[in-house]
């Protein structure tokens, strides 16, 4: 069986790894290294920092590979270390830059070709659609980056990787209905502060 775009699937790339063969291995770490750091970079905002939380993370997976069960999709399963590692790291290092909006940073670069979050009342009219929806994913951008972490984080991995809520529950290792939860507070919050202009979250979610 081959993956879309050729090569060997995940299974059967996965089957091989863990009959020792690296090069089954390393078709794994070239397929997904790319969505991977670009999760560490929106987390630790620091190219260096998620070049390491990644290559750790792989570290760790081809460790554990023995007892991967197949369970959840190796994408699914590869986040969840990518993101212990994002927050390890985060507990190291306590500095006030990962915290701090940059503009022009990973998340808005990320967004700028990326669906926009469903937010209630924001539509486009012709022809000035394009410039309208330009300037909707920067202020996109700068609200995303107030958002509390969970949410944001919730949010990025549905809007941005496409992961369904049952996959998003499976890396987070929350229940969907959490998930949920998390994205209904997120759009609340970036529907409010794009149409009304807040500036404040209104609570917290779980």
């Amino acid at each position: 069986m081959t993956a879309e775009g050729g090569g060997p699937s995940d299974q059967d790339a996965i089957r091989q790894a863990k009959a020792g063969d690296p090069d089954a291995y390393r078709v794994l770490v070239e397929r997904y290294q790319g969505r991977a750091f670009r999760l560490a970079l929106r987390v630790l905002r620091d190219e260096d920092a998620a070049r390491d939380a990644v290559q750790d993370a792989f570290l760790k997976a081809w460790t554990a590979l023995p007892r991967f069960e197949g369970r959840s999709s190796f994408f699914t399963w590869l986040y969840r270390l990518v993101m212990n590692q994002c927050l390890d790291h985060k507990r190291r290092d306590k500095s006030d830059r990962h915290d701090a909006f940059e503009e022009g940073g990973a998340v808005e670069s990320q967004l700028s070709e990326a669906p926009l979050p469903e937010v209630e009342g924001v539509t486009f009219a012709a022809p000035a659609a394009e410039v309208a929806r330009k300037e909707l994913r920067e202020q996109l951008a700068a609200a995303i980056e107030r958002l509390p972490e969970a949410a944001r984080e919730t949010l990025l991995l549905r809007e941005v990787e496409g992961l369904s809520y049952a996959e998003i529950a499976k890396a987070l290792e929350i229940p969907k209905g959490t998930v949920m939860s998390r994205l209904h507070y997120a759009r609340k919050q970036l529907q409010t502060w794009l149409t009304e202009g807040a500036q404040e979250p209104s609570g917290d979610p779980a």
